[in-house]
């Protein structure tokens, strides 16, 4: 219900299928919690909030891939926006081995083959593919994002950064051959806490 509630007020339409897949993932979140501490929220009430709906609320603002989830953790955002966006490619990159290990638990268990999963420095990885979009939730200031990452943009293609509280500091040291596409402040149902989307 708190899904479901959460998703209506992000005005986002999801079937019910999805959604109990998305419920499927934070069952594998909560199990995998107990032995390899992937994420600091415990209660589910609150990994739908925190988790789910987090990564979710950005879904309508991103343009179309190939994706890209730098330091993904246990899969966030990119697993719940695979989830939903079933016609589009994910990569999900983290250098811990156990959370590449639960990864790929997650996309076998959630029959994800739109996801591929690798293990890996991302300043050192090197795919003959490019993304069109390249994401981060929790993975560092934006100006070492972009550095970092920067090999893997396609042309035309766009960084987006999850942030909490609008980093004027970063933004202040962007680097000069980038521009600021736009600042989305959201609001994340039962999340009293800014967030901003930075493209």
């Amino acid at each position: 219900a708190k899904l479901t509630e959460g998703l209506e007020s992000l005005e986002l339409r999801i079937d019910e299928m999805t959604r109990n897949r998305l419920l499927d993932y934070l069952d594998l979140l909560e199990k995998w919690n107990h032995v390899y501490n992937l994420t600091a929220i415990r209660e589910k009430e609150k990994m739908v909030s925190m988790h789910l709906l987090d990564s979710i609320a950005i879904l309508k603002h991103l343009p179309s891939g190939p994706y890209l989830d730098v330091g993904t953790g246990a899969g966030l955002p990119g697993i719940p926006l695979a989830t939903i966006l079933k016609d589009e490619t994910f990569s999900l990159v983290d250098i811990v081995q156990k959370k590449c290990a639960f990864l790929r638990q997650a996309k076998a268990e959630l029959a994800l083959d739109n996801v591929t999963v690798m293990c890996a420095k991302i300043d050192q990885w090197h795919p003959t593919q490019h993304f069109a979009c390249i994401v981060a939730r929790a993975y560092a200031e934006i100006p070492k994002f972009l550095e970092s990452c920067k090999h893997l943009l396609a042309p035309g293609g766009q960084f987006a950064a999850m942030k909490g509280r609008l980093p004027e500091q970063e933004l202040a040291n962007l680097p000069s051959d980038y521009e600021i596409q736009k600042v989305i402040p959201l609001t994340i149902p039962e999340v009293d806490a800014e967030r901003h989307l930075v493209l």
